[in-house]
């Protein structure tokens, strides 16, 4: 049986690739010549651009219309920001840092609720102006366009003045989302907190004391952390006569309130507050802690702590780790015999009623109990160990020893990361250019391991020395710390941020007038600074509040 013979050639379809074929053809078809990329799919050529870096990205978007096109792609630069920068979202929320891939968590059955489309190119260029400290610089005019009865003093009016009329002078600031929250400074009989938003008009907030007494001043905000993301903030406002109120964005009354019936060290000043409803969290100038219940308009002091070995500057977080279980961290000073300073931190577990720390929740327990003080746990960066010691123990000992500083300027906590900022003590401060340099009083890193939240009460958290943050070209004014991003401001007014995790450092573009000159350095002893995952608020006993902003076109 002979083999069944080839089909015409002019039968068949136009061929893709060339074949060679013994047999004669009886028609010549031509073939399509390749013109470079231009011939290629869309895919394609992206899968070649998944292979450039981000500056080669961007410089091809000039080649044409097309490259230009799919330069801009999603999906793209999601996988460039993730290979830079290794994270879901942007850096930079207050509170305890997540999990190291920046993935949320919950419990199941619940799930992460669905976002919308993320612009993962401006994300993209976000985060690279964090890392190049490029934003750009404006001045928050509403300061000025307020009406307070606040006065106004001069730069030698200033110079004879005491240190908590100076601090008067500092408007306290928050950011929740979208909304810059922010106090008048200066005493007043009815203090203001503004609400800043680009998106809405300005909403102003009259904090009127219930007592009629003498003009105070807001000491600190709080922002309630189960509410900070939506459009209903619960802002708690704590004043120099140790009065609280608790404000409901948009509300025209306010929701809770506590007025203490005089002035004591317990409740006056407030220097630090932390909020989660139904707990809000206050700490004194003398060091006393103060727990409160607000699950009924009055509020209630359900738990007191004091220390009399911790000092101020101090920092507080408070979050909500478990349902219905508090967790509370602390920093402060720490004193070293005879006279220096190091850092400590205490953390504080609270549980509600009807949470049963080492089983199942009792049923018969009422859900409107006040939460429970579970345990406190301490650790300090200097501790001598008890007895005697060996070698090894005496070399960390001696290492220790080497990082006391003769004061603390600020001390910072993110959950993972404690910063210490050293100060100049005495004269020193009153004259900060005698030969100031970044090595002069370098901030002190350490890394923070605490145990787990219902873990025994033995086990305490632990303090190690990581590294010290280098960079800054005048003493620390203030300090801000969040979710492995560190942020300081100096006495000059310039501004530095450090990332945590990847050991970088850079200094931020600062206003071209007056950035970089010692004008007023009794003034800029004291300020206030606060940051999120797109801008950096300042302000300083002069009055200028001013925003860094890192989300802008090019």
């Amino acid at each position: 049986m002979t083999k069944r013979s080839l089909s015409p050639v002019h039968h068949l379809p136009p061929a893709k690739r060339t074949h060679l074929s013994p047999f004669p053809t009886p028609t010549s078809i031509p073939l399509a010549r390749s013109s470079g990329f231009e011939s290629l799919y869309d895919e394609l050529i992206l899968h070649i651009f998944t292979c450039l870096s981000y500056t080669d990205l961007c410089t091809l978007q000039s080649t044409n219309r097309n490259w230009a096109r799919l330069s801009l792609d999603n999906q793209l630069w999601k996988n460039l920001y993730l290979r830079e920068f290794g994270r879901l979202r942007l850096r930079g929320f207050r509170g305890f840092a997540g999990r190291k891939d920046g993935r949320e968590t919950k419990g199941l059955p619940g799930r992460v609720a669905a976002e919308g489309v993320q612009d993962w190119k401006r994300m993209f260029r976000i985060s690279a102006n964090w890392r190049n400290g490029r934003c750009q610089v404006s001045t928050l005019d509403e300061m000025a366009t307020t009406s307070h009865t606040s006065t106004s003093q001069t730069s030698q009016q200033r110079v004879g003045t005491s240190t908590l009329e100076r601090e008067a002078n500092v408007p306290q600031i928050a950011l929740a989302g979208k909304y810059i929250i922010m106090s008048t400074p200066g005493l007043s009989h009815s203090p203001l907190v503004l609400v800043l938003s680009p998106a809405v008009p300005k909403h102003v907030i009259h904090v009127t004391p219930i007592r009629a007494q003498q003009p105070v001043r807001v000491t600190t905000l709080a922002v309630d952390q189960s509410s900070r993301m939506s459009a209903n903030l619960h802002i708690a406002v704590c004043l120099s006569n140790g009065d609280v109120y608790v404000h409901e964005l948009y509300s025209p009354s306010r929701k809770h309130h506590y007025a203490p019936p005089f002035k004591t060290p317990r409740t006056a000043p407030i220097i630090q507050a932390g909020y989660s409803h139904p707990v809000l969290v206050t700490l004194s100038e003398s060091f006393s802690l103060s727990v409160y219940d607000l699950t009924h308009e009055a509020m209630q002091v359900v738990h007191v702590l004091t220390s009399f070995t911790s000092f101020p500057p101090t920092s507080l977080v408070l979050t909500m780790p478990e349902p219905q279980i508090y967790k509370l961290l602390l920093t402060y000073a720490s004193p070293v015999y005879p006279a220096h300073w190091s850092v400590g931190v205490t953390e504080v577990i609270l549980a509600s009623a009807n949470t049963s720390f080492h089983g199942p929740p009792s049923p018969s327990t009422s859900p409107t109990r006040p939460p429970s003080l579970v345990c406190t746990r301490s650790t300090r960066a200097f501790d001598i160990p008890a007895g005697w010691v060996d070698e090894a123990k005496l070399r960390v000992v001696r290492k220790q020893w080497g990082r006391k500083v003769g004061g603390v300027a600020a001390t910072q906590t993110d959950g993972r990361w404690v910063v210490l900022a050293p100060a100049l003590a005495g004269e020193e401060a009153r004259s900060p250019s005698g030969g100031f340099t970044p090595a002069s009083l370098p901030l002190q890193l350490y890394r923070l391991s605490t145990p787990p939240v219902r873990a025994s009460t033995g086990a305490v958290p632990k303090l190690t020395f990581v590294r010290n943050l280098l960079g800054p070209t005048s003493p620390v004014s203030a300090l801000a710390l969040a979710d492995g991003r560190c942020v300081s401001l100096g006495v000059d007014g310039r501004v530095w941020v450090w990332d945590l995790e990847n050991e970088w450092g850079k200094e931020v573009t600062s206003p071209e007038v007056g950035s970089c000159e010692w004008e007023d350095p009794v003034s800029g002893l004291e300020g206030t600074i606060a940051f999120d995952e797109r801008r950096i608020i300042t302000a300083g006993a002069s009055g200028n509040v001013l925003v860094r902003d890192f989300d802008f076109d090019n």
